[in-house]
């Protein structure tokens, strides 16, 4: 009998670099491994989306667009694919129709043929309208099922089995949306062989012999290879692939591990010139030696099965951990995620679910467990994403009601609610085109539908870039400057300002290298006085920050008056907006500005 040949995505360039690095890569540094990945035979790439989307702003001062024009170049007759969160597109926040649609329209427009939809909550609901812009764009539709392994000792209420997966695929098929391919998505390689096996056989008899099946897991419990057999033995077409030093530990298999594995296979084989790939892994590893490589994704946790945290998300948040100096509350959030899962619903722990579980398990370790609410998780569990699997733990439900509703900027969202997400969102006079166009004439920015989408997606982050993108973050971790961090060298400094360290490296008359990246300075004799700050009224109120993070934006003018509960400044702490209120009423004077980084107990503001 002839073998099957297997059909693979490579992956290395999108769901590799955020599960290593937090999707922060400068295109400029993978763009020529994209290119020569395509002159050894790959014709499939994950190309942008996810977490790549919204990086390319906040991280690495490049606009996604113009990456993905550039990729096609690199790729030219290339199936380039990007992931998309259903009804949250390319953002952790749900959108409306119109968004939903110029999502689409502009990927298209930029190249992309394919786009990967998702559900974390596996509510078909939330997939139907993006599914159909999707395919009204002229796009690939690939349709996701979502897998996860719920952490030992919890029962399991009917979910995430077999059976479960083959009836959520029944209910995508009954709601008549539209797609070309069917994914099975593990982001947290939690999965076992055998509930992969069993979800491929019902599939495949669902679906009948002709419509692809890819699956997708990483190897962040250890057992990503044994799935992936066990998923081509059950009936799937295809595997998502990655390169080193992209590959393995909270990545995708490698692609050179997985030819390996099926090496002398009496059923299986792959179509492609081994020793032409390991030639363009060798020069993707030697293009990546300038990015610091986190420890904790470089391997597999196996203990990680008790808190099912993704590749994407791990690294995320690790960098964000890193960037708040509070690295040191890592092991103690993965430990709060499991309470998380547990009583949350079930929802998949994939973006943006498992950064709700993230974002809940740091304020559990902060605050107490479930003493304050990430605004996400709770409106997850109030219903504001869809429908759980399950419903969520009625005492956590109530408690994050109490919470929403003890603050009049999240009132709103304290009544759980039934209504689909398209619903509420379509009918929120504060999303939407509209308003992004708004914003952008505002800043005094060009309104185009790239620029439109951006701000929608992206919103105040979004508009900092746009206004100039030399001034936008740049959060790519490079290893010579985390180098500097932890043995500075004769030749070069580490100085940390508002709780950032920058490794700093003089190289010339006039000319640095600060964490990695080569800047002009001027330097002169003597120190100028800089503009003094506002005068904190004597005996006034301190207003401190409750934990690490960046002045995302400032809500109140130093010298006006405000009263208690009135929003002064809001707060980015790991990808949350975190809202800081006046503790009394008076006359506020403010210490921070936008894009300023604080410690816990950093004074914000002083009511006086």
């Amino acid at each position: 009998m002839a073998k099957k040949t297997v059909k693979f995505m490579l992956t290395a360039f999108r769901d590799g670099f955020q599960s290593v690095v937090g999707a922060r890569v400068l295109s400029k540094d993978f763009l020529p491994c994209v290119e020569e990945a395509y002159q050894a035979g790959v014709r499939w790439f994950e190309a942008g989306g996810g977490a790549r989307f919204q990086s390319c702003y906040f991280y690495c001062q490049e606009d996604a667009f113009d990456v993905m024009d550039k990729f096609r170049a690199a790729a030219p007759e290339a199936d380039l694919q990007t992931l998309s969160r259903g009804v949250n597109v390319v953002g952790l926040e749900s959108q409306p129709s119109d968004m939903i649609k110029l999502h689409a329209q502009m990927f298209k427009k930029h190249g992309m043929s394919s786009i990967r939809n998702f559900d974390a909550l596996n509510d078909v609901n939330n997939l139907k309208w993006s599914g159909q812009c999707i395919h009204d764009a002229g796009l690939n539709h690939e349709v996701v099922v979502t897998m996860m392994g719920l952490p030992p000792g919890i029962d399991n209420k009917g979910t995430h089995t077999p059976d479960f997966y083959r009836d959520r695929l029944k209910m995508i098929m009954d709601a008549g949306i539209p797609f070309d391919r069917v994914c099975f998505k593990d982001a947290s390689g939690t999965s076992t062989p055998s509930t992969v096996y069993w979800t491929m056989k019902k599939a495949r008899e669902l679906l009948g012999k002709d419509v692809h099946i890819q699956f997708h897991s990483h190897e962040t419990a250890g057992n990503g290879v044994a799935c992936y057999l066990a998923a081509l033995r059950g009936g799937a077409d295809g595997l998502d692939l990655s390169m080193a030093p992209m590959s393995g530990g909270t990545c995708q298999p490698d692609i050179i591990t997985m030819w390996h594995c099926l090496d002398g296979d009496d059923e299986f084989e792959f179509d492609f010139d081994i020793n032409k790939i390991k030639k363009a892994e060798d020069s993707f590893k030697n293009a990546m030696k300038k990015y610091f490589l986190p420890p904790e994704a470089m391997s597999v946790n196996p203990q990680i099965v008790w808190s099912p945290m993704p590749g994407g998300a791990l690294t995320a948040n690790t960098q964000m951990l890193r960037d708040n100096n509070m690295m040191d509350k890592y092991d103690d959030m993965i430990a709060e995620m499991y309470d998380c899962v547990r009583l949350g619903g079930f929802g998949t722990s994939v973006t943006p679910v498992s950064q709700f579980y993230a974002q809940q398990a740091i304020q559990n370790v902060m605050f107490g467990k479930f003493k304050k609410f990430a605004p996400g998780y709770a409106k997850m569990v109030l219903g504001y994403f869809g429908k759980t699997p399950v419903p969520p733990d009625p005492e956590i439900v109530k408690k994050a009601s109490e919470f929403m509703a003890s603050n009049e900027l999240t009132k709103p969202y304290s009544e759980p609610t039934t209504k689909t997400v398209l619903e509420l969102n379509d009918s929120d006079p504060n999303k939407g085109g509209a308003v992004a166009k708004k914003a952008l004439e505002d800043a005094g920015l060009p309104v185009t539908d790239e620029n439109i989408f951006i701000a929608a997606a992206c919103k105040e982050k979004g508009i900092l870039f746009l206004k100039d993108p030399s001034k936008a973050p740049m959060g790519c971790r490079f290893a010579e400057a985390e180098g500097a961090k932890a043995a500075p060298s004769k030749e070069g400094v580490t100085v940390t300002i508002n709780g950032k360290a920058y490794g700093v490296k003089i190289t010339g008359d006039g000319k640095a290298v600060v964490n990695g990246k080569e800047v002009a300075f001027k330097s002169e004799a003597g120190v100028k006085a800089a503009a003094p700050a506002a005068a904190a009224p004597a005996g006034g109120t301190e207003v401190k920050a409750p934990v690490p993070g960046t002045i995302l934006r400032v809500t109140a003018q130093s010298g006006t008056a405000v009263s208690k509960g009135d929003e002064i400044l809001v707060m980015d702490v790991m990808k949350m907006e975190t809202p800081v209120t006046a503790p009394c009423d008076g006359t506020v004077t403010l210490s921070v500005g936008a894009t300023d980084k604080v410690a816990t107990g950093d004074v914000l503001a002083v009511i006086g």
